[in-house]
């Protein structure tokens, strides 16, 4: 029943097939799915009516993406299947249209998005503003716990630098085990243990620190210190993390982010 009412949800046009002549049902027809699935008809009409043996792996990733099932609709089909989910390749990197229009309707606060390997992958101008132009620095360059072991330049001045270093080692721990098979979590990590002795010494003794503070202070170049409330929301079915900046009501900081919201990133050239 899974498949069949997941089927028929699928306009022909959504996975680019003519509508054709007039149909006595809704969405795709069976012989449809099972030439985008890559398997016959007659094995995937047995698969729908529940005749057929234990698909593999294979067939399940194959349907799934015929019928554009979401993330938890996978999962879903692999325990009908009774074949445990692949984990994931890597973190996700997509971020949702709402994070975004969030990220865009916060102008008095900076706000971005990390992946699970701590790489902004999203962020609004106030943002960049504060801490850096992420558009025009590499993916390599924006990836946080890489810049706060290996630099080349300072945490964009912020007070507990050290602090969320040694913070940002259990969580990647954790992702390093979440996606086992990510030749890019690989890569970061091997860079890490290569070129930080601080980090090696904390991915081997566990000793990842406590909770990550509320509070800190940046030391902007063009407008001085800027003391923010840091606030984190968990974007738990992306494995992601949005990062808003706020400052006091009425405060200098609130000052100088406003300030900071006029300026941009204009003439943000120098040593962070």
């Amino acid at each position: 029943m899974f498949l069949r009412s997941r089927r028929e949800r699928i306009a022909p046009a959504d996975v680019g097939l003519p509508a054709g002549r007039r149909r006595r049902t809704p969405g795709l027809r069976r012989e449809e799915a099972a030439r985008l699935a890559f398997i016959s008809t007659e094995y995937y009409t047995r698969l729908e009516q529940g005749r057929a043996p234990r698909p593999s792996r294979e067939v399940l990733a194959g349907l799934a993406r015929a019928l554009r099932l979401s993330d938890a609709e996978r999962d879903h089909l692999h325990h009908l299947a009774g074949e445990p989910p692949a984990p994931p390749p890597g973190p996700p990197r997509e971020v949702r249209q709402s994070v975004l229009d969030l990220l865009h309707r916060l102008p008095q606060a900076a706000a971005f998005v990390t992946s699970a390997t701590f790489e902004v992958i999203a962020w609004n101008d106030l943002a960049a503003a504060l801490m850096e132009d992420f558009s025009a620095v590499s993916r390599r360059d924006r990836n946080l716990v890489r810049r706060a072991f290996l630099g080349p330049h300072l945490m964009y001045g912020v007070s507990d630098a050290s602090e969320f270093a040694r913070h940002s080692v259990g969580r990647l721990r954790a992702a390093a085990a979440r996606y086992p098979d990510d030749p890019e979590m690989a890569a970061l990590i091997a860079d890490l243990l290569a070129g930080s002795a601080e980090f090696a010494r904390l991915w081997a003794s566990h000793d990842v620190g406590g909770a990550r503070t509320l509070c800190k202070t940046f030391r902007h170049p063009l407008v001085g210190p800027v003391t923010v409330n840091c606030d984190v929301l968990d974007i738990t079915d992306r494995d992601q993390q949005v990062v808003i900046y706020t400052a006091t009501p009425g405060s200098p900081s609130e000052e100088a982010l406003r300030l900071l919201s006029v300026i941009g990133t204009q003439r943000m050239t120098a040593e962070r």
